[in-house]
């Protein structure tokens, strides 16, 4: 079976919702370091494009890939996994 088609989703917490219809996202990954054995955690920012505006920083959301979509835009939003208070 070949991966054309199976796009990649990732989980992470919306850092800036200060754009029109984009966020924010921080998506931390944890990897074991090849030498040293110790876990290391690294965290990269996104941009997701959020068509109806309805993020809030702190909030974890669920991403997924797509086609550029500007710039530096190339995720979508797929779904809240849960809203800050």
């Amino acid at each position: 079976m070949s991966d054309r088609g199976i796009r990649k989703v990732r989980t992470g917490t919306v850092t800036s919702d200060k754009m029109d219809k984009s966020v924010t996202v921080a998506v931390e990954r944890t990897y074991r370091h090849p030498v040293y054995k110790k876990v290391v955690r690294r965290t990269k920012r996104v941009l997701a494009h959020d068509e109806s505006n309805q993020c809030q920083v702190g909030d974890v959301v669920r991403i997924v890939e797509s086609k550029p979509l500007s710039r530096r835009k190339r995720w979508r939003l797929q779904s809240i996994v849960s809203k800050v208070e």
